[in-house]
């Protein structure tokens, strides 16, 4: 199958013939990479639609602490994100710790950025005396939008593509070799960005998952978990870690997204039994 797509590559998608960059600008002494840009627009729309949510009745923080919470979870998204893709993927560059610093040059990942966002969200919940579960369900609502842009720059970037395949629609990347390739970046946009952000927002607008603790960042983790489990099938493996499919058939993508699957689960299925009186922090009624 693959010396077939090999010798058809010719006939799919040229990544080259779409005109993209990964530099949004460049004016020679500096670039602005779009990769910067999806960061940036992930941060502010997440923001822009936290205080959205915030400001309706029920909510478990005031505006003051979203304004905090913004910034300490964007420490976490960067630290975590660096620190995640270390220890998970790249640990040789342990042996050169001044690496770990050169986030320009690539290697981030989402699994640590969660458990950095997770220690912004405890840190802030214990020093404004927060509910901490209520809190991770709000943010739970924004991760979309960072989730989305992040796998659009990938796209841009030609990186992270996905596995050899003749489907009509593969690409051709130039640092994945003469084949095609599943552009598994979009799938994961529309899975994890897209459908992520439908799903939550209609728990969070049209039911009472907000006043059951637990429930919507349960959700959150049981979409990201199965998106990401289901698109690493058609994702090329991390070069790193190939032996880790050989040997057990599931990449360390597969592997981390397990524990957010149960956890995501448990969370949804005991949800209701936490439901209690929620006092607002914000806005003008009480909820009952």
């Amino acid at each position: 199958m693959i010396d077939i797509i090999l010798a058809n590559a010719s006939q799919f998608t040229q990544f080259t013939e779409l005109g993209l960059s990964a530099n949004a600008l460049d004016l020679g002494f500096f670039q602005l990479k779009w990769y910067s840009l999806a960061y940036l627009a992930g941060i502010l729309l997440g923001y822009w639609y936290l205080t959205k949510l915030v400001a309706q009745p029920g909510s478990p923080m005031a505006r003051r602490h979203a304004d905090d919470l913004i910034f300490w979870a964007t420490l976490g998204i960067i630290i975590g994100g660096r620190l995640g893709y270390v220890f998970f993927y790249s640990p040789e560059i342990l042996l050169e710790p001044v690496k770990i610093l050169q986030v320009w040059k690539g290697g981030m990942s989402l699994h640590g950025g969660t458990i950095g966002v997770v220690l912004a969200l405890w840190w802030t919940a214990r020093r404004e005396k927060l509910d901490f579960l209520r809190l991770c369900d709000y943010i739970a609502c924004v991760i979309p939008f960072g989730l989305f842009f992040g796998r659009l720059a990938n796209f841009v970037n030609g990186e992270l593509w996905g596995r050899t395949t003749d489907v009509p629609w593969a690409i051709v990347f130039p640092m994945g070799g003469d084949v095609a390739r599943h552009p598994s970046q979009l799938y994961e946009a529309g899975l994890e960005g897209i459908l992520y952000f439908l799903i939550l927002s209609l728990l969070f607008w049209k039911t009472d998952a907000r006043y059951q603790p637990g429930k919507l960042v349960g959700a959150g983790l049981l979409v990201y978990g199965l998106s990401r489990f289901t698109v690493e099938f058609f994702r090329e493996p991390d070069a790193q870690l190939t032996w880790l499919v050989e040997q057990s058939g599931f990449s360390m993508g597969q592997w981390l997204t397990v524990p957010m699957i149960l956890l995501g689960a448990w969370l949804v299925y005991t949800a209701k039994g936490r439901r209690a009186r929620v006092e607002p922090v914000a806005g003008d009624r009480s909820v009952a």
